[in-house]
């Protein structure tokens, strides 16, 4: 877990500060910089071309964690699997985008508010759509080489500086709306040259394929892994869009905008889960090739842990704080205050549950995991269709937080039957009443009316006492034993750096 360790620390520097960055854009800078009905443009052609791009490589990403390491060998270029990802990744976007061809005038036609805005703008989801899943399977390519740091700060960072450079531009009136919108687009065609040169760069990647690896494989155990696991992929990232989406349909684009801003918050919360699967999922797979049962049980259960320790704290200042963070945009949307509430609580559970999909996903019982999606998917179809025009946006947001619950119960109960393994014990239960404890007593701090300065305040107490009680109560000694580990080994390194090396 040493390397495992360092690689989640730094990615979970980059993804914090990503998330910061992503902060001030999507909850700050956007709501003010654009009207309600701009900003829900943005966000249902963002959502839509996420959640189309989640399946349209075919699967090709899982396909490269579960069977990338047979094509391994540098000297022969690996045997052309970049070419083979390339390949898939283009075919994808073929039948994609004529399937989405034929379909635009059903698709428009679902939306109350289809909007002449995304009427006229409905083809930039071609390109966006492209962008999105080759970003991701070229992401993916660099884990696979373990080379997560650069990928996760292009993703969480530059490409987050890059969109307000364009929304800035465009409230300054440097760019006509129509610019803007394309724009917001090519940031994501940047990302994606960006990612190309970087591959090129750390790794000599070869385009002709090698059949024979292929074939020696199994072609069709490739094709079959990866259209199974196209619709998995759903589960990480595509069924975070489908609410929003709902809420186009039923709402109009200004709700979008509203739901988008109060839906980005909780988000920050499993910004540490999103950081690890990145090195877990590699190293699991790789685990599970081995049959190293007992490196995978530690993982899962470290993570479980460990997620639901910083989960809990960033649930805590996001709840306490939520009311002086949103006074710091439009009076409106102050609407989302439940649904950050509701969405924070599914997202605990699901930190809480550790990284159960790269558990599932890269075992011989994948399918099982697939099956569950599919009952997701179903439940969350469902429960927004109900739960929106009862509720408005906090019925989107109570669909997606009981879709999430019992999504992520299903896995650990397939996990704890197939493999034996239950992350859970007492340790839980004393956690769990910190982040009650702590949680009321930050409703309880007296407030100055200074916004920022208020939660500042608020925020440095419930810290210190969350802290406190973590360590004391010893609901994980290992990982302040860790944390004091990393801190000497940096003040070693950094004193023999100041030394020239000398002794």
């Amino acid at each position: 877990m040493g390397e495992i360790r360092k690689q989640g620390i730094v990615n979970s520097v980059i993804t914090y500060t990503g998330i910061i960055i992503g902060f001030l854009n999507i909850v700050v800078i956007q709501p003010n910089f654009l009207q309600p009905e701009e900003m829900g443009l943005t966000r249902i052609l963002f959502s839509f071309s996420a959640l189309i791009a989640t399946v349209l490589p075919l699967g090709i990403g899982n396909v490269t964690i579960k069977f990338f390491p047979l094509f391994r060998d540098p000297e022969k270029r690996h045997n052309g699997y970049f070419g083979f990802l390339l390949l898939a990744g283009l075919l994808g976007f073929v039948i994609f985008s004529g399937l989405l061809f034929f379909l635009k005038p059903t698709i428009l036609s679902q939306f109350t508010d289809p909007s002449l805005l995304l009427s006229e703008f409905f083809q930039m989801i071609f390109p966006l759509m492209l962008f999105l899943s080759f970003n991701t399977i070229l992401s993916i390519y660099s884990y696979s080489l373990f080379k997560t740091s650069f990928p996760s700060f292009l993703n969480d960072i530059l490409i987050r500086i890059f969109s307000i450079t364009v929304v800035s531009a465009y409230y300054l009136k440097w760019l006509s709306f129509d610019n803007f919108v394309l724009l917001f687009v090519l940031v994501y065609g940047i990302q994606s040259i960006i990612l190309i040169l970087y591959i090129f760069l750390i790794d000599k990647p070869g385009l002709r394929i090698n059949f024979s690896v292929i074939r020696q494989i199994g072609f069709h155990k490739i094709l079959k892994y990866g259209l199974v696991m196209s619709v998995a992929s759903l589960s990480s990232l595509g069924l975070r869009y489908i609410d929003t989406i709902f809420v186009g349909k039923f709402l109009d684009l200004t709700m979008v905008a509203i739901y988008s801003v109060a839906a980005l918050i909780p988000t920050i919360i499993e910004a540490p889960l999103v950081a690890l699967e990145k090195i877990t999922s590699p190293k699991i797979a790789d685990a599970w090739a081995k049959n190293r049962l007992d490196e995978i049980r530690k993982i899962y259960y470290d993570s479980s842990l460990y997620l639901l320790i910083f989960g809990g704290l960033i649930f805590i200042g996001i709840n306490i704080n939520i009311q002086d963070l949103l006074k710091i945009i439009p009076k409106d949307y102050s609407l989302g205050i439940n649904v950050v509430f509701l969405l924070s609580l599914s997202t605990m559970f699901n930190m809480a549950t550790g990284v159960n999909n790269s558990v599932i996903y890269n075992s011989e019982y994948y399918r099982y995991g697939v099956v569950f999606v599919y009952f997701l998917i179903v439940l969350t179809v469902i429960t927004n269709l109900i739960l929106i025009p009862l509720f408005g946006l906090e019925g989107a947001a109570l669909a997606t937080m009981i879709s999430g619950f019992l999504y992520n119960t299903l896995k650990f109960l397939f996990i704890r039957k197939k493999f034996g393994m239950n992350p859970f014990n007492n340790r839980y239960i004393w956690l769990i009443l910190i982040i009650l404890a702590v949680l009321i007593i930050g409703f309880t701090i007296p407030s100055v009316n200074i916004g920022l300065f208020d939660i500042f305040i608020r925020s440095f107490i419930v810290s210190i006492l969350y802290v406190a009680l973590v360590y004391y109560l010893k609901v994980a000694p290992e990982l302040f034993t860790l944390v004091r580990e990393y801190w000497v080994e940096n003040v070693k390194h950094n004193k023999l750096f100041q030394s020239g090396g000398k002794k």
